[in-house]
């Protein structure tokens, strides 16, 4: 394990939940005090933290026959402010001031509005206030959620440039088979060149949470790509932090790659939120990925699909349909499709903002 300076820590439904569906207080107690161990350290801390659906159906009794989108929405809304106000309470105690902030999928996709959003986050933790993030599923419709908590955890430490990613659940990591079954191993590291560990893991979802251990892997591949070294641990483990801090956790770790700029890191995570589709030719798709920095010239387009202004996510594909990566646009679609195939023309996509995926 690295050494880290800015971690962002995501507290997973089933490590906040009993066995009974009640909120897990004793649980909650124990993280805080060891998250407040690590700020004390000096290190800056996100959270970001389910939980809330489990504290509303404990406050809420509501009918089996309601609409499960509104009663989630129900138990989400009354169990949020049950949830901030027992991590105020608790972090009070040890003299930590606290911050809510409720994001949407939308707050990820407009650059503007992320800046606004990586400027307060940022300014928090310089006054020495611990950030809560999580998802605002009363006004979050199915097409516009994150995946799950995960996925808001990965958007997070991608945007504020954060060294390290702990997803805590209810297992010490990916195992090669069922965790509960013997002779099933913790695999302890996922390096870079490894082949693809994801066969082993079972897509059973976690009884009180949106997302899997499938779910866990993808984000924490991506985050490692970014240059973010990531930690799948068991969160209702007794010391699970100071653990981490000893380096002596049991856990999987993710070896990070190369850190990468903060716009590539934006970019990475808005395979769902881009406006147009750009099929480029051969030419360009072997000099966009040798080791050469170039940027996307019209040359080298053949098609354009969608309407999009500048500033906009676009995705790039060969001429087999294969996704090649993403980028933003310099200018508009109108100003694309008049400049498509000429030479000698400004780049739709530059290099700064050209984020590739994977071509091993």
């Amino acid at each position: 394990m690295l050494e880290s300076k800015v971690i962002v820590i995501k507290i997973g439904s089933n490590v906040l939940t009993q066995s009974n569906g009640m909120p897990d207080l004793d649980r909650m107690q124990h993280l805080v005090a060891q998250i407040q161990g690590l700020i004390s350290s000096g290190k800056k801390v996100v959270l970001v933290s389910s939980g809330a659906v489990a504290f509303g159906r404990q406050s809420i009794s509501l009918a089996e026959k309601l609409n499960p989108v509104i009663k989630k929405q129900i138990w989400a809304s009354t169990g949020q402010i049950r949830l901030i106000n027992q991590y105020q309470q608790l972090f009070e105690n040890l003299n930590q001031p606290i911050a809510q902030i409720l994001v949407t999928k939308e707050d990820f996709r407009d650059r503007k509005h992320y800046l606004n959003m990586k400027n307060c986050i940022e300014a928090l933790l310089q006054q020495g206030i611990l950030p809560i993030i999580n998802e605002n599923d009363t006004v979050t419709i199915t097409e516009l959620m994150f995946t799950d908590n995960d996925e808001l955890a990965s958007l997070t430490a991608a945007m504020v440039n954060a060294d390290t990613l702990m997803l805590l659940t209810n297992v010490d990591g990916i195992f090669t088979g069922n965790p509960h079954e013997p002779g099933s191993q913790l695999i302890e590291k996922v390096a870079y060149s490894m082949p693809e560990v994801s066969a082993y893991i079972s897509a059973t979802k976690s009884s009180f949470g949106r997302g899997g251990m499938l779910t866990k892997y993808t984000m924490a591949k991506k985050s490692a790509d970014l240059g973010i070294q990531v930690i799948i641990a068991n969160g209702k483990r007794v010391g699970v932090l100071d653990e981490f801090t000893a380096k002596t956790l049991r856990c999987t770790w993710f070896e990070p790659q190369k850190v990468k700029n903060a716009p590539k890191k934006w970019l990475a995570h808005g395979a769902q939120y881009y406006k147009g589709e750009i099929t480029i030719n051969e030419g360009a798709k072997i000099s966009l990925t040798s080791s050469v920095i170039r940027s996307l010239l019209p040359i080298g387009i053949t098609r354009i699909e969608g309407e999009f202004s500048k500033g906009d996510i676009l995705l790039l594909c060969d001429e087999k349909g294969k996704k090649i990566g993403l980028g933003r646009a310099e200018y508009a679609s109108k100003y694309a499709l008049e400049r498509m195939g000429q030479k000698n023309q400004k780049p739709l996509i530059h290099y700064d903002y050209l984020y590739l995926f994977d071509h091993e």
